[in-house]
């Protein structure tokens, strides 16, 4: 999937697949994710995510000869009992400065093309109960909840 109709001109909406590009997503995954130490963190667990199917969809902004990610979906295609065939957003997040632009909307709209052309079932994703804006935008684009998640902090390392 390289760009959507729906881009803007200036945007692009392609997977960051090199090094240089996953480094691009780094200042947007940071704002997610601020437990990642840094990008090199962020290329190495994604490394190990990828045999698992992990993959960023990124939307890029080109400035010159150099493109910014100013919004991403990191997302994985599993299959469990409970779904049968499904796409597991992990990630999804957009620049601080660029939030009003639609890219979320774009990102979820992309990822559930994705979903129905390998045969998904669902789109699914996780929000913590306290995030009442990501809610709201969730409930927007059509999504409802269906399950509450549990947990447990073990001992061993997190990597």
């Amino acid at each position: 999937m390289n760009a959507t109709p729906t881009m803007p001109a200036g945007f692009a909406m392609r997977h960051a697949e090199s090094e240089a590009e996953l480094r691009a997503c780094w200042r947007a995954m940071q704002q997610l994710r601020p437990h990642l130490h840094d990008a090199q963190d962020l290329l190495q667990r994604v490394d190990r995510m990828r045999a698992d199917g992990y993959r960023i969809l990124a939307v890029w902004r080109r400035e010159g000869t150099t493109a910014e990610a100013i919004a991403l979906a990191g997302y994985r295609l599993q299959e469990n009992l409970v779904y049968g065939p499904f796409l597991y957003v992990d990630d999804l997040v957009t620049l601080e400065s660029e939030r009003g632009g639609q890219w979320g909307a774009r990102l979820i709209d992309a990822t559930a093309r994705i979903a129905e052309e390998a045969g998904c079932a669902k789109l699914v994703l996780d929000t913590g109960l306290s995030n009442a804006l990501a809610q709201r935008f969730y409930f927007r684009q059509g999504m409802l909840t269906g399950a509450m998640r549990f947990s447990k902090v073990l001992g061993g390392s997190a990597r």
